[in-house]
């Protein structure tokens, strides 16, 4: 009896510790486990699936409880009580971290810590309507970027024997849009039972990342080698007129070509965080044709996050492909797929434009990566990691801003979006030619 019992209890728990153990197998592949990346690449599916639960419960409580009108009221507070004050503390996070450069899994920890402790407040607050929402979740936003920071200046430090970093980051952000997938509807059943639930399930979340940051290796808080990265539009200050004021031996800039693709995708997070904010208001006052305004939501966030995540793994997939010539091509195709969009303006065209920008989005990211392996010094990639993060992310509260008072037209809307890409596109074309003129493209690596 006693066997048969045990037996039961075996076949019970194999579908979940099979699935655990295979799910460690995937991580710790490739050398992965013994350098560390595979830890990250845990700790990073814990991020995303606890974002997302806090993501859930904010739409649920801001934009989905109240009529357009008032939503769109509702957004913009939300708006400028967080994401204003984050833009001025955006370009603080980048620096400051390079100042605790042997802290990185206490700072790992502590946004973790913090996301977990600011979920219980928001949950307080979204069942009593309190204004302590809003500064909460500015909360949320400012130690989720802080954690992205760091998370992008570590990935250097775990690479496995023969792993370029670009393929390093695409399995670090592949984790992290799986579990944000398996996540979501575990967070819109959580809501079901009750506003406040999903943020319950977001604090588990964040306590059990807070104790899993600290089980990568010590080498991660080794900061032996490095420096500052400034901009290639910073060297002005090393050898401008007062540059003997300056005193930063050995400093080198990460160079024009850095800078060009920083640009470009800057202007696709424009363009993302403009999509997310107009095409909520978009598609809830005008659905897709013989869908609801739930359904048609759900549609373009499948499809952004189908491109997300297959531009990730074709990003994985390439090889030898020169950088530069990757971002000018996607953002020439997202260009060209907004204005398509934009005149003959209809469901189809929507969702391609979503999945198409997040296809460009990630691959044009890892290309980023790329630049920055092959021309920024490793004694300071590290800190441009953290200061391209952080203008990336302001670049998105920029088109977010845009997006929420953008009349909603749909052709006008697009249109608009077609502008910010065009801007990123052509910066990066002119320093593309002027690399060419020169002879100094270099081919590279892309996985």
């Amino acid at each position: 009896m006693g066997g048969a019992v045990r037996s039961v209890g075996r076949a019970l728990q194999f579908p979940v510790t099979g699935a655990a153990r295979g799910i460690r197998r995937a991580t710790h592949a490739h050398g992965a486990g013994e350098s560390g990346l595979g830890k990250l690449i845990e700790l990073h599916a814990v991020n995303g699936a606890g974002d997302v639960m806090v993501t859930v419960a904010l739409a649920s409580t801001v934009f989905f409880s109240v009529p357009t009108d008032e939503a769109r009221g509702r957004v913009a507070l939300y708006l400028a009580i967080t994401m204003a004050p984050f833009t001025v503390l955006a370009p603080v996070i980048g620096p400051l971290l390079d100042r605790l450069p042997h802290g990185r899994r206490a700072a790992m920890a502590g946004a973790m810590l913090a996301r977990a402790l600011l979920s219980l407040i928001i949950s307080g607050a979204v069942a009593t309507g309190s204004l302590e929402l809003y500064p909460a979740a500015l909360g949320v936003l400012v130690a989720s970027k802080a954690y992205g920071v760091v998370r992008s200046a570590v990935v250097p430090r775990l690479l496995p024997p023969r792993f370029s970093l670009v393929k390093a980051n695409s399995r670090v952000t592949l984790a992290g849009l799986l579990a944000t997938g398996a996540a979501a509807p575990v967070a819109a059943g959580l809501h079901a039972l009750g506003d406040p639930w999903p943020l319950y399930g977001a604090f588990v979340i964040f306590v059990g990342g807070t104790f899993l940051s600290f089980s990568l290796p010590p080498k991660v808080d080794s900061a032996k080698g490095e420096d500052v990265a400034l901009l290639a539009a910073d060297e002005q200050h090393l050898h401008g007129p007062h540059r003997g004021q300056v005193k930063r031996p050995g400093l080198r800039t990460v160079g024009p070509a850095v800078t060009h693709a920083l640009g470009a995708n800057a202007a696709l997070r424009c363009l993302s965080g403009f999509l997310i904010f107009f095409l909520a208001f978009l598609l809830r006052e005008h659905p897709l044709t013989g869908e609801s305004a739930a359904v048609s939501l759900g549609i373009v966030g499948v499809a952004a996050g189908a491109g997300n995540a297959l531009g990730t793994a074709v990003g994985a997939w390439l090889k030898s492909r020169a950088p530069e010539i990757i971002i000018v091509t996607v953002v020439a195709v997202v260009l060209g797929t907004a204005v398509v969009a934009a005149i003959l303006f209809g469901a189809f065209l929507v969702a391609c434009l979503a999945a198409v920008a997040g296809f460009a989005q990630a691959l044009a990211k890892l290309a980023l990566d790329a630049l920055i392996q092959r021309d920024v010094p490793e004694l300071v990639r590290t800190s441009a990691f953290a200061r391209s993060e952080t203008l990336l992310q302001m670049a998105w509260v920029f088109g977010g801003a845009v997006g929420i008072v953008m009349p909603l037209n749909g052709t006008v809307g697009l249109l608009v979006g077609a502008v910010f890409v065009a801007v990123g596109w052509l910066g990066t074309l002119k320093g593309l030619l002027a690399s060419a003129r020169q002879g100094g493209r270099t081919r590279t690596r892309v996985a």
